[in-house]
């Protein structure tokens, strides 16, 4: 079972623009508990509405990103009406992760499992050390990874996904790269670095342009072709019209370095 105060299973650092969170029960390999849920859900409502976050990065404390649910406090807390309002609840975690208008980042060091592969898979990024592992081992244990499913089928192709999901052996960081789970591998030592050199990269954009590409993006993902191509017309035509756009196009004309205003 999970204890202690809410704030403590996850801690936020600012640093340049970028909001660091970091799932905190090392104890428990930050197995996704109700209340570490709910934290996360929170703060994440929280640096969304921060004018002074441009980035996120999403990593654990510990020797492990994020184990998946909390198989205790599931097996404490049995029942239907228990049971849908935690999958409701991490589904909702998720969703936010799509829908926030900002880059999120994952910093994945040793293993991201079930739920906690799903996280990888939510984010925009993932940044990995050559040591993580991944998986989605709930058939091992006859708790299929469905909910893990949605993400992952997202974010690789269908035989990997499957190949995931049926057999519930890990891969290690290299294949995790291969197949489009993360998008860079490095040594763990040099992880943070790497992770933050990317954040800056990102944090340098204008703030609106990001939050204008990474809606069209999910959303056109979703419609059909014509669909997208209608969509985001519009959506380019929106940017076009923000001051961001005009001053970074006279910028690159001007050869000189762009000033954003965020609107």
């Amino acid at each position: 079972m999970d204890t202690g105060p809410v704030q403590e299973k996850l801690l936020r650092r600012d640093e340049a623009g970028v909001a660091w969170l970091t799932l905190n029960r090392p104890q428990a390999r930050n197995a996704l508990s109700v209340a570490l849920l709910e934290a996360l859900y929170a703060t994440l409502d929280e640096v969304a509405a921060d004018p002074s976050v441009q980035v996120i990065v999403i990593g654990g404390a510990g020797p492990a990103f994020c184990a998946g649910h909390d198989l205790r406090e599931m097996r404490a807390t049995p029942g239907r009406p228990a049971y849908e309002a935690l999958f409701a609840l991490c589904a909702d975690v998720m969703m936010r992760l799509v829908r926030l208008p900002k880059p999120v980042i994952a910093r994945v060091h040793g293993i991201a499992t079930a739920a906690g592969c799903q996280l990888v898979a939510s984010c925009d990024l993932a940044v990995a050390a050559d040591t993580a592992r991944f998986a989605t081992p709930g058939v091992n244990i006859g708790l299929f990874c469905s909910t893990p499913m949605v993400a992952l089928s997202r974010a690789v192709g269908r035989k990997a996904a499957m190949e995931m999901l049926l057999t519930g052996e890990p891969i290690d960081a290299a294949r995790a790269r291969e197949i489009g789970l993360v998008n860079r591998v490095v040594p763990e030592a040099a992880l943070d670095a790497e992770v933050a050199a990317l954040a800056a990269q990102l944090a340098a954009k204008s703030p609106l342009t990001l939050a204008i590409g990474k809606e069209a993006f999910y959303r056109q993902a979703e419609m059909t072709l014509h669909d997208a191509y209608r969509f985001t017309a519009e959506a380019m035509t929106r940017n076009m019209l923000a001051r961001d756009a005009a001053e970074g196009i006279d910028a690159f004309l001007e050869k000189r370095t762009p000033h954003w205003s965020g609107s």
